[in-house]
């Protein structure tokens, strides 16, 4: 590929002008800007229900490479909301079937896979590879671990969560505000039940995944008005959107003026539960 003088990235293939031409035609990103989301690093940390239409949107939309946290395998459970994979694909490792499936729709970008439990040990080690987080696990130990280390990092992080018919996203950046400053401490184990024990709509994670995928398009090139400092509740049922305002915490113990926390907490015993992904 030929480089521009007057950019740092590399001229887009013909190829890449007709695929991703509905990008190019637009202001708000045009050809500079698609060259940058091809150069642009996503980790998603869980290949389920929000990680799914996130990581499928992100890898249309062309970003360069995107990484994948998840060491379950695919349950037909599964199939109702997590759009990456197929009844062919039960038994097999999420992370693997995510990898064919994001391929398959765009042989452009590469996957890079993660295929652990992410923790206090490695947290700091994955997320430090990328530019963007975006956060699609399922319960508290792993949303706070990663609330804390992508802080650590100075990495954004796009949340979201999903319950019922409920849902929200919002967008933390560090020295804005975080999931802490919120929820300063994870509830007592089994006080808040999971997406396996209460249940979820099957579209809501489309939903709540698009919206992520959106954020982080924005993030990465630096357009509109991002969710920072705000939160979308989404209550399907009626289908109600609400925002509210979220505002940084002078005492948290995360992005407070005196932080207690310097480092990450062993969120498993924290908890009191297993680490596990949507």
């Amino acid at each position: 590929m030929q480089t521009n003088k007057n950019n740092k990235y590399k001229m887009l293939t013909p190829d890449q002008v007709d695929r991703y031409s509905r990008h190019i035609i637009m202001p708000h990103i045009g050809s500079n800007g698609q060259r940058k989301l091809l150069n642009s690093k996503v980790v998603i940390v869980g290949a389920g229900g929000l990680g799914s239409p996130a990581a499928l949107y992100l890898a249309l939309a062309g970003i360069g490479t995107l990484g994948i946290v998840d060491f379950d395998v695919v349950d037909r459970s599964n199939l109702q909301r997590q759009i990456l994979h197929q009844n062919k694909d039960i038994g097999k490792r999420k992370v693997i079937s995510a990898k064919e499936t994001l391929e398959a729709y765009n042989p452009d970008i590469k996957v890079e896979l993660h295929e652990e439990p992410i923790n206090s040990q490695n947290a700091m080690e994955i997320i430090n590879q990328y530019d963007v987080v975006i956060n699609g696990a399922d319960n508290f130990p792993t949303r706070y671990l990663i609330c804390d280390a992508s802080y650590h990092s100075s990495k954004p992080l796009v949340d979201g969560s999903i319950l019922l018919f409920d849902g929200q996203v919002t967008t933390y950046i560090p020295g804005k505000s975080c999931y802490r400053c919120i929820f300063p401490e994870p509830p007592p184990p089994g006080e808040v039940p999971s997406c396996s024990e209460a249940g979820v709509v099957g579209a809501l994670p489309g939903l709540v995944g698009s919206i992520q995928a959106t954020e982080t398009i924005k993030v990465i090139l630096d357009i509109g008005e991002i969710l920072e400092n705000r939160m979308i509740l989404i209550d399907a049922l009626t289908m109600e959107f609400r925002t509210i305002k979220l505002r940084r915490d002078s005492s948290c113990s995360l992005c407070g003026d005196n932080p207690s926390l310097k480092g990450l907490i062993d969120y498993e015993q924290f908890c009191g539960m297993p680490a596990v992904e949507i």
